[in-house]
This record gives structure tokens, sequence and C-alpha cells, in this order.
């Protein structure tokens, strides 16, 4: 599906594949300009799950924001589903760390704000909805505001309002970065399981290697700023993976090949 075309919700839509050449942000210019990012390339197939992991300051969530055009390129070319980018992208949906939740709205009117500004069938989209809560286990939510839900509710209304219009694309920026870590772990299994299910393209940004290597189908290891892919590791792992990933002595494998990237390029802290 072209990433400019106006929004549908007669069929599931598939992933879109995204491929960036020369990907590269410049900010300021002269003897002021930053190098922040690049050059870096970018092949990430239809359905696609995708994670960039690096240390802070690195370019991630540039990346992310320049893939989904609400970022100008200083340099290079994104091209979605073998379009070039040349605006934001309309069938995406994007989660962030902070849920960014409207607090005067339930949680399913939190979702439901998609069909309104998007102006799609309300009536299906109320089935969509309430379809990602369940699935998101979510049941019994649907009229409670934010500030009655625990943190790892809040941010599965957020990834439900992200898929509600049925994106081709799904971005997520350290989503799981503010739950603690019975929660990560939960609330990782629900987006591997819901993504099985609707394979939609993901670049998922992360700090954390048990996250990049537990959801992810390859991992991108960035450098420090400016920030350059320095290794991509293909994750060869059964799905769906089990909550407590050290069940593979796989996973200790690429965990101990990541870190070592890492420490090669004297970063400890990420």
């Amino acid at each position: 599906m072209a990433h400019n075309s106006a929004p549908t919700t007669a069929s599931p839509t598939i992933g879109a594949s995204i491929v960036a050449k020369g990907l590269t942000k410049v900010y300021g210019r002269g003897s002021d300009a930053f190098h922040a990012l690049g050059p870096i390339d970018l092949d990430i197939k239809p359905g696609e799950f995708v994670s960039l992991i690096g240390p802070s300051g690195c370019g991630k969530s540039t990346t992310m924001l320049m893939v989904s055009g609400l970022e100008p390129i200083t340099d290079g070319v994104v091209e979605v589903d073998g379009k070039p980018l040349t605006r934001p992208i309309s069938e995406i949906g994007i989660v962030f760390q902070d849920h960014l939740l409207l607090d005067f709205r339930t949680a399913i009117s939190n979702v439901m704000l998609q069909q309104e500004i998007r102006r799609l069938p309300r009536a299906e989209m109320k089935e969509r909805a309430q379809a990602l809560f369940a699935q998101l286990g979510l049941q019994g939510a649907e009229e409670k505001y934010p500030w009655q839900l625990s943190g790892g509710m809040r941010q599965r209304v957020s990834i439900a309002r992200a898929l509600v219009h049925d994106p081709s694309m799904l971005i997520m920026d350290e989503p799981f970065g503010a739950l603690d870590a019975i929660s990560r772990t939960q609330i990782r299994h629900d987006l591997e399981m819901l993504w099985l299910e609707k394979r939609k393209t993901v670049l998922f940004i992360t700090h954390s290697i048990e996250e990049a290597v537990g959801l992810s189908d390859r991992v991108l290891v960035m450098s420090k700023s400016p920030g350059r892919i320095v290794e991509e590791i293909a994750i060869d792992l059964p799905r769906p993976r089990p909550a407590h990933l050290g069940e593979y002595p796989e996973f200790s494998v690429y965990a101990k090949r990541i870190y070592t990237i890492f420490e090669k390029l004297g970063i400890y802290k990420f």
C-alpha cells in the first residue's frame, strides 16, 4: 500500500517496506553544524520486526522521525513501498515512551480519537478497538480514565491507539522504558503475539538488549554520535519466544555479541 494513500478499513493492511539510502541528519550550518546521524542505510522488508539499539544520543529517535516523515532529512532518501517519502506518512502508528493519553478521555475514547481525526467508519473502528483491547488484556478498562490505569495498561492503550486504524507500519520509540521489569516482560510478550497475528512492519527503538533480541527478526547496532549502523544481527529464535529468554542458550550468544560490539566501540552505558 502506498504511504500517501487514503486510509481504508476494507481489509487488513499488510506491512510496508522501508528503504533508506545514505540517510543523514545535520543540525545547523557552517561552524555551528552538528552531525547527528549517518549516513546509514536501511532495508526493512514488509512485515519484518527490526530493532535499532545504540547508546543515548546516537540518533535512534532521529532515524525514526525521518523514516516516518516527521523530521526533515539533511541528505539521503527514504522509500516506503518503493515510493519516495515526501511528506509525513499517514499509514503509520507511533508509540512513544510516554503514553501521551488524554486525561479527560476514557481508554476507549483515547483509542477512538483515531476514528474522529481520520473520519473513519465509527462502528467498524469501535469493533476493531474492542478486539485490540481483548488481545492486549485490557478487558474491563474501556471506560476507565488514564489515571485509573497502571503504567503497563496505559502503554497497552497507546499501542491499541497506534494500531486501531490498521496502519502498514508501527514505529516504537522505547515504548517500555518507563515500565517496571515485570510489566516490561508481559507487554513484550503481548506485543509479540499481536505482531505475529497482524504482521505489521515494525521499527523498534530500544536501549534494551533483551527487548531487541526478544522481539526482533533483525537487530541493527548503532555507534556513538554521529550514529551509524555498525552491525546487523539476524535473530534466529523460534516464536513465540518465552518470557524468560534465558531458557534459550542462543539468547546469551546474541546478547554477548551485542555487548562485545559496544565494548569495542568504547560504549559501556546505553
